[in-house]
């Protein structure tokens, strides 16, 4: 799952999801409410509706997303009532990963979608450039100006153009854990980067190995690594590196990967040691957290708010046996990071344009809000809409952020960079997990393949 997904400064507002009364919140873990929470409807978008469509009756639009599962019929709901409200057809196109060149080969074959769901910075910049994308109508801006912060408006704008409309985020700075396990080791929830490697000794001396690593997807590296950056370069610099305005070859990017080797560097501590950690894939580093009672076979796992998801496919409980706190400040502040996805238009047309201007509105994003699994960055939106107090507390972290949002790093890069198996960031960070005492060789081929995926 490539879910996107960053925010910064709302770690305040963070504190308190350790000690959130979770239980009990009406979420099946795979993006539904329970039947007694009312989840499935998608009525709730109010009697009056917040946002003007046009009549597009007999008109055919297509939206090309990499979702899959709950995540696709959820957003089939949002437009099946876009559908309702304008007599337009919808059809969902479902894409691969890199979305970049899965779209290059539609509009290759001459069938482009009408929209793409796109969720990297890095790759709404390359639909521009390769003058793929549409510029937002005045109805999609206005909506934009009424229910997003400002840096929202900007992380889908290029050179001052408005293309992309942000219609769900992902909260990536949280590390979940298996209640049991803590609870035998005497272990407590840390705050400090410090506090996290000694509760990791403590929860390893108890005969549990503390954290699970899915090491074969790298863009889990890349999220590691950045949570560290933020919180201990601080938000100017984490915004110059991500644009590579320096190179990463500079002492910050040293101090980031020292401070990871403290824990990549203790094989002792990882799920499987390294080669175990670079064979086991997301899902699996989550379930295998979450499964084996009080002996799991890792504690800890660090990810997004979306590992409620595969909570789901274990019998694990949110609240219960699974609990969260937020990811430990290694500086001054906790770092809170978000991606996320956008919508941008690929052809002309009033539908293409309508379907933008639905997405920004707070009507759909209560659609999906209600089904779970979601986050939205629409401060209009309604903290009620959400299912449980875990997503209402992540949703207000993520407001209440505003525009100190930081956006997931490798997803503002060029996919080459930062966005691709196998390799640029997600293949050296893989080879710094094998080798984490390399910092300087792991700096100068950062170095190389950032350089040349920036044209620098």
């Amino acid at each position: 799952m490539r879910t996107t997904v960053r925010i910064r400064r709302a770690a305040l507002v963070f504190t308190a999801i350790g000690a959130l009364a979770l239980t009990g919140c009406g979420d099946d873990g795979d993006g539904t409410k329970d039947a007694k929470d009312g989840g499935g409807s998608s009525k709730g978008t109010g009697s009056t509706p917040s946002v003007a469509l046009p009549k597009l009756d007999g008109e055919k639009i297509s939206v090309a997303a990499v979702w899959t599962g709950p995540e696709q019929a959820n957003f089939v709901k949002v437009l099946k009532e876009f559908e309702k409200r304008t007599g337009a057809t919808v059809t969902f196109v479902p894409a691969q990963d890199p979305i970049v060149n899965f779209l290059g080969t539609k509009i290759a074959g001459g069938q482009p979608p009408d929209v793409a769901m796109i969720p990297q910075v890095g790759a709404i910049k390359q639909a521009v450039e390769k003058k793929w994308a549409k510029p937002a109508g005045a109805e999609a801006k206005a909506q934009l100006a009424k229910n997003y912060s400002q840096v929202w408006q900007d992380l889908g704008a290029v050179d001052g153009t408005q293309y992309g409309v942000y219609f769900k985020a992902a909260n990536k700075s949280l590390i979940w854990y298996n209640a049991k396990a803590f609870e035998n080791a005497g272990a407590s929830e840390p705050k400090t980067w410090k506090d996290f490697l000694a509760t990791a000794e403590t929860v390893s001396a108890s005969g549990v190995t503390p954290v699970s690593v899915g090491g074969a997807d790298g863009w889990t590296l890349t999220d590691w690594f950045e949570n560290i950056y933020l919180s201990q370069a601080g938000p100017e610099k984490y915004d110059q590196l991500a644009q590579h305005k320096f190179k990463w070859t500079d002492p910050s990017v040293k101090d980031a990967l020292t401070s990871l080797a403290q824990l990549f560097g203790k094989p002792s501590l990882i799920a499987g040691g390294a080669d175990g950690a670079l064979q086991t894939e997301f899902p699996a580093s989550v379930t295998q957290t979450f499964t084996g009672g009080d002996q799991p076979k890792g504690a800890m796992v660090f990810e997004g708010d979306f590992v409620s998801i595969n909570i789901a496919q274990t019998k694990a409980k949110i609240g219960t046996d699974a609990k969260v706190f937020p990811f430990p400040a290694v500086g001054a502040e906790s770092p809170v990071v978000t991606g996320g996805d956008a919508a941008v238009a690929l052809k002309d047309g009033k539908g293409a344009q309508a379907l933008l201007t639905w997405l920004a509105s707070t009507d759909a994003a209560k659609i999906w809000a209600e089904q779970g699994g979601f986050i939205s960055p629409n401060k209009s939106l309604d903290a009620a809409a959400y299912p449980n107090e875990v997503q209402r507390t992540m949703a207000k972290a993520l407001i209440a952020a505003g525009d100190a949002v930081r956006f997931d790093m490798s997803d503002q890069a060029p996919q080459s960079f930062g966005g691709t198996p196998g390799k640029g960031e997600w293949k050296t960070l893989q080879d710094f997990l094998k080798n984490p005492k390399d910092i300087a060789g792991t700096q100068a081929k950062l170095e190389s393949d950032a350089a040349k995926a920036y044209k620098s």
